[in-house]
């Protein structure tokens, strides 16, 4: 049974609404990349070293990752000299189960949120300004209390105009308190408010916004240090998770800032957002290939609930759908 087959036979045949999400929110980078492999394999007869060089071609063009393809060209090389493939139309299924492969690899990591039952979550937010970080806030809160949680925003990013204001309307919009200081607050002071605030309300999460500058790392490094201090010294073991906002659509330059705060800060997590606005959802792979941090969550589209937690065999389907329904014609 090839790859796409068993796809199919997975997620087809369920109505489930988060696959439909996956494959709708990927439909740009699908049209983009499904496209160019498809004319590729119109064009080829044989699986050749031509073939392959240009399958590395369209892989780097959708912002997959150089060193990500050449370790995927090399894995397709090897398999389809094992299955002695000769018909480039079998290598589509090939590169699917491939790129599920390189996601998760000899991976034995629970990629969900690190959530505890038993005390005050807590989850901090790092991130350039403008990649959604306040939105993903929202959404995530609204996630929450579907699920009857009681949560708690920290209105951490005291320097940018606008940002503790843009967090109160959402807090607002979902129905959540938001603990805040005067703008140009020192932030360790606002998570120590919001730690006692959280505790004082018995609350089970408490999402912490930060600051996004980049223009000096050390800076950078020694506020966010300061604000892990304090929620540690008031919650041992916290803040839970590190998660890291990246926008999709700026591609190689999300790789960048991911190493940047990879370096200022222990980064436990991915949330990609914009992920339906871009034809280049490969960097994806990228992220998780090149930093070795999971991707979490992934914004596929502007609704509330399209804040979903990663799944790798979906984004492949969502990737492939078309030519998962090709093959069952």
């Amino acid at each position: 049974m090839s790859f796409f087959k068993k796809l199919k036979d997975k997620f087809t045949e369920s109505s489930d609404n988060v696959t439909e999400k996956f494959k709708d929110g990927l439909s740009k980078t699908r049209n983009n990349f499904t496209s160019k492999v498809n004319d590729l394999v119109a064009r080829y007869r044989k699986v050749d070293e031509e073939f392959f060089e240009e399958l590395e071609e369209i892989l780097i063009g959708a912002d997959v990752g150089f060193d990500t393809v050449m370790e995927l060209i090399d894995e397709l090389k090897l398999e389809v000299k094992r299955r002695n493939i000769q018909d480039t139309e079998e290598v589509q299924s090939v590169i699917s189960e491939k790129l599920v492969d390189i996601y998760q690899g000899e991976r034995d990591e629970d990629s969900s949120l690190k959530i505890q039952n038993d005390q005050l979550t807590v989850l901090l937010f790092v991130g350039v300004n403008g990649v959604g970080k306040t939105t993903t806030i929202g959404k995530m809160a609204h996630m929450f209390k579907e699920q009857g949680k009681n949560v708690v925003l920290a209105a951490g990013d005291t320097f940018r105009a606008g940002a503790i204001e843009q967090l109160e309307v959402w807090g607002e919009r979902v129905g959540v308190p938001v603990i805040k200081q005067a703008a140009g607050s020192d932030p360790a002071a606002v998570m120590f408010d919001a730690v006692q605030s959280a505790k004082a309300k018995k609350a089970d999460i408490l999402i912490c916004d930060t600051a996004g500058r980049l223009q000096n790392k050390v800076n950078l490094m020694k506020e966010l240090e300061k604000v892990k201090r304090v929620i540690e010294r008031e919650i041992p073991g916290a803040p839970h998770e590190v998660l890291l906002v990246l926008d999709a659509t700026t591609g190689q330059n999300a790789m960048v800032q991911a190493k940047t705060f990879k370096e200022a800060t222990n980064v436990s997590g991915i949330v990609l957002t914009k992920l339906d606005g871009t034809a280049k959802g490969g960097i994806v792979l990228a992220i998780r290939n090149e930093l070795e941090i999971p991707v979490k969550y992934v914004g596929l589209g502007e609704k509330m609930d399209d804040l979903q937690p990663f799944d790798a065999e979906k984004y492949v389907y969502g990737l492939f759908s078309n030519l998962v329904d090709k093959e069952e014609e």
